[in-house]
């Protein structure tokens, strides 16, 4: 298990460059027992991320800070999980511009059953299928989106802010 106390933003980088039809698959749970950063809010991923601007499109290949807005020059599938203190629910195909997020309104959840539960385990898998993107919850789709031009390599990364994460049985995997 990975246990995530992050005072501020923070993103953790799987090294390995993902390729192809593939599936990332964890369970999460968001930590409110009274700890200083027991805040539930902000479980995030991007996956399939690349960089255009740097060699190979590797999104390690220059460091970040941690602010959100780093993050803006990579082309990269995101979900925002219960953020802004686990108020929306978002995906995003990031298009590698600076200070351009898009957002289509489908894509922007505020009901209570998009967002985190407090000290409950839940199943994530993150799809990246030829032009068939999606991220399930517990098995339930929260989004698929048919990506016209999509991402077939990249790099995977947790992020959150503020908050304390634990993760655990994390795999990747082909596609049949």
């Amino acid at each position: 298990m990975l246990d995530v106390e992050a005072p501020a933003g923070l993103t953790l980088w799987f090294l390995p460059r993902l390729e192809g039809r593939i599936a990332i698959d964890y369970e999460a749970l968001a930590v409110s027992a009274g700890g200083a950063h027991d805040r539930v809010s902000d479980l995030n991923c991007f996956w399939m991320a690349q960089d255009p601007a740097a060699p190979a499109g590797d999104a390690l290949a220059r460091p970040r800070s941690g602010k959100f807005e780093d993050y803006d020059d990579l082309e990269t599938y995101y979900v925002g999980l219960g953020g802004n203190g686990n108020s929306t629910t978002r995906f995003r195909r990031y298009v590698g511009t600076p200070g351009v997020r898009p957002l289509l309104p489908e894509n922007d959840r505020r009901g209570a059953a998009d967002m985190l539960t407090a000290n409950r385990w839940q199943r994530i898998r993150l799809t990246a299928d030829g032009p068939r993107i999606g991220f399930f919850r517990d098995g339930q789709a929260l989004f698929a989106f048919d990506d016209p031009r999509p991402l077939t390599s990249g790099h995977f990364a947790l992020r959150t802010t503020a908050s304390h994460l634990r993760l655990r049985n994390f795999t990747v995997s082909r596609l049949a």
